[in-house]
C-alpha cells in the first residue's frame, strides 16, 4: 500500500478534489471499494453502481464515464492499464487515498458543504465545479 501521508498537496487542489467528489453522483462506498483494488465501470453504472451503494441514482455508463474522468481530472482516481493498454477499470489516486481515510475518520460519509442538501454539494460549490469543468474543456 502507498504511503499517502507522504505526499503533500496544495489546499487549493485539495479543495478542488473534495468539492468535485460532493458535486458528483458517487457515494463514498465507491472509493472504498476503489481502496481494495479497481472497479469496473461496469460495476458503477446502472442499477448495479445504485445497489452496491456506489452512486446516489441510477445513472448510464456515459454519465458515470464523465463524471470518473472529471475525478481523474481532479487527481482523485486514476485509469487501470493492463498489457493490453487502458481498462475500463479505475483505481485511488494517493489523493483519494488522503479524502478517503479523512472522510472515514469523520463518520464514514462524504462531509455535507454548507447550506447544502445532504451530500449534494452546494449551489455554489456545484456552480463552481460546473464552471471548473467547462473552462478545462476549453484549455
Amino acid at each position: 500500500m502507498i504511503n499517502t501521508k507522504s505526499i503533500e498537496y496544495s489546499s487549493a487542489a485539495v479543495k478542488r478534489a473534495e468539492r468535485a467528489l460532493c458535486c458528483s453522483p458517487f457515494q463514498l462506498s465507491l472509493l472504498t471499494a476503489m481502496a481494495k483494488g479497481s472497479v469496473s465501470l461496469g460495476e458503477i453504472a446502472g442499477s448495479n453502481g445504485w445497489e452496491k451503494a456506489y452512486t446516489k441514482k441510477v445513472i448510464s455508463a456515459m454519465a458515470v464515464e464523465r463524471s470518473l474522468m472529471w475525478l481523474i481530472e481532479v487527481g482523485l482516481l486514476r485509469r487501470e492499464v493492463d498489457g493490453q493498454g487502458i481498462t475500463d477499470s479505475f483505481r485511488l489516486t494517493p489523493l483519494g487515498q488522503q479524502l478517503r481515510a479523512k472522510w472515514e475518520e469523520l463518520g464514514g460519509s462524504q462531509p455535507e458543504p454548507t447550506g447544502s442538501a445532504p451530500r449534494s454539494g452546494s449551489l455554489r460549490d456545484r456552480l463552481q465545479n460546473t464552471l471548473t469543468r467547462w473552462f478545462k474543456w476549453l484549455t
